[in-house]
């Protein structure tokens, strides 16, 4: 069966150099792999929601799998593993990568080699170096290919707790105005480290060898990482601290994730249905945005569940940062109904404005459209009533917690 599709594909004008060497699993769609994608040897493709669309080239550098992923024009998966994440026009992966399911990488984005991704987003440009596990994260900044967010070599988003949870997505940049492509650029150095959930803002600068344990939120800052205090303290893994900033963190990830949903839905869409290749790309990208809220509100939801335990330890404490601590805790414990319920409920999304809705192309003006150049060129006060919009979907959600 694979054979009979390999030759289809080249039949079609699908470039195969080496057929014998590449398989294609019987559930691959034919009409959804476009001729001038380019499949080099070693290449496995697999699943029935894999589409790949015109000039992509996959395994140039090595063996790659591609697994009910979505490939937009001109992409390079240079060799590795890729499942289940969304890859448009002009994005990139170098060799030996790792991108495990539920990534968006937006136009011109990508990493070099041996990068490894899970839960990510990457607005347009911006760009990781070599050695990066960047799991769990939303990064935006830049307004082209010569002035991007950049994330040095051997850089690590940490994303996994002392009390064993994954509570942690870190939002460097934003939606509202990522999308725009009109910030400046963040800068995190190599050999440096973020731990989340974190908060880092349009401008930072971080340099190399830094790890960065706290929320930068105003913008245009050189940040040098204040080394923690040496010694041995008792601790116990299973109590927790104050939690309003995990809270609020985890509430405004989710909130900017929705938010970019919302920009999908009504401003991506007209720009994604040429054919059946690009719809199947912006279904793609709406099921990678529903399996991150998803992803971010169990992840909650887990710690909330580990929060009676933490409470009866630390009822054994006198101090007020306990006291505090325990009030934070019952509060969540109590409200996370309400806030759940908040957060997974459909169809409740705040209308988009009207200048921004006319302002998109019509079907008889779409061919020949440019995404990213219309959206650099949207007039300043349409960017900002579509900023507005967007910002009122993000407050809404950080709104559910009520301390």
């Amino acid at each position: 069966m694979s054979a009979l599709l390999v030759e289809q594909l080249i039949k079609k004008g699908v470039v195969i150099p080496q057929p014998n060497t590449v398989w294609i699993s019987p559930d691959i769609d034919p009409g959804h792999i476009a001729p001038g994608a380019v499949l080099h040897a070693g290449c496995r493709i697999e699943g029935a929601r894999t589409v790949i669309d015109a000039g992509a080239i996959i395994g140039r550098e090595g063996p790659a799998v591609v697994m009910n992923c979505q490939v937009g024009r001109e992409v390079h998966l240079a060799s590795g593993y890729f499942e289940g994440s969304v890859f448009l026009d002009g994005s990139s992966m170098g060799g030996a990568a790792h991108v495990r399911p539920g990534c968006l990488i937006e136009e011109q984005a990508g990493g070099a080699h041996a990068v490894g991704l899970k839960q990510t987003v990457l607005l347009p440009y911006v760009t990781l170096g070599s050695l990066v596990n960047f799991c769990d994260c939303l990064m935006a900044g830049g307004t082209n290919r010569k002035n991007h967010s950049e994330v040095g070599s051997s850089y690590i988003h940490f994303n996994f707790t002392p009390h064993q949870d994954k509570a942690t997505g870190s939002l460097i940049g934003d939606a509202p105005r990522g999308i725009w492509l009109d910030q400046p650029p963040i800068f995190l150095g190599g050999q440096g480290g973020l731990v989340g959930p974190a908060r880092i803002a349009f401008g930072t600068v971080i340099p190399a060898g830094q790890i960065i344990r706290r929320d930068i939120t105003e913008a245009g800052q050189l940040v040098v990482a204040e080394p923690p205090a040496p010694g041995a303290q008792a601790y116990d893994g299973k109590a927790y601290g104050r939690i309003d900033r995990l809270v609020r963190n985890n509430l405004n990830y989710i909130g900017n994730l929705r938010a970019l949903r919302a920009w999908y839905t009504v401003v991506r869409k007209p720009f994604m249905v040429e054919n059946a290749v690009r719809q199947a790309l912006h279904a793609g990208a709406l099921k990678a945005l529903d399996a991150l809220i998803e992803e971010r509100v169990k992840r909650l939801g887990e710690v909330v569940a580990k929060l009676p335990e933490s409470l009866a330890r630390l009822r054994v404490r006198t101090d007020s940062r306990g006291t505090e601590a325990m009030r934070q805790q019952q509060v969540l414990i109590d409200q996370w109904p309400s806030i759940l319920q908040g957060l997974t409920q459909d169809g409740d999304e705040l209308p988009c404005p009207d200048a921004l809705l006319a302002r998109l192309p019509t079907a008889s003006v779409l061919v020949g459209t440019d995404y990213l150049h219309w959206v650099s060129a949207t007039p300043p006060e349409i960017k900002a009533e579509g900023t507005t919009w967007l910002d009122a979907v993000v407050a809404r959600t950080v709104s559910l917690w009520k301390l």
